[in-house]
């Protein structure tokens, strides 16, 4: 991964750990998500939230209603659970999307742990040869 692509996973996973301390277990997805984002931009990161992320078919761009809970940098994407424990349905769900978009990494961030680091899982999506979904088909 590019030195870029790791600056910007660092600063997610900091950022994580500094909102999680602040905040606590207990709030809305949303809340989190809000404040992650609003500390990424803090730290010049561009943020996008809810992003629409069509599928491709037949030539033709239909909005499936898949949404990026956010984008970084327009290079890692990041999913906010808030939930008991994180499950392989929600790894399924980011690599999906990482898949369809192009991304090569992304951050599961699960914000209802007593410790944030155990709240984040990080994934790599390394395609043998490019998806026919690319980062130009999102709109943003």
């Amino acid at each position: 991964m590019s030195d870029d692509i790791e600056a910007i996973a660092r600063d997610i996973v900091d950022a994580a750990i500094k909102v999680h301390r602040s905040l606590r277990p207990g709030l809305l997805e949303s809340v989190y998500q809000h404040c992650i984002g609003h500390e990424l931009r803090k730290r010049g990161r561009r943020v996008l939230t809810e992003v629409a992320l069509p599928i491709i078919y037949e030539g033709q761009q239909i909005d499936a209603g898949f949404r990026i809970d956010m984008l970084i940098d327009d290079l890692v994407m990041i999913e906010n659970k808030t939930v008991e424990n994180l499950l392989p349905i929600h790894e399924a769900q980011l690599l999906t999307y990482m898949k369809l978009g192009g991304y090569k990494l992304g951050f599961l961030l699960n914000w209802n742990v007593p410790l944030m680091k155990n709240g984040i899982k990080r994934m790599v999506n390394n395609l043998p040869e490019p998806m026919p979904h690319s980062k130009a088909a999102i709109q943003k």
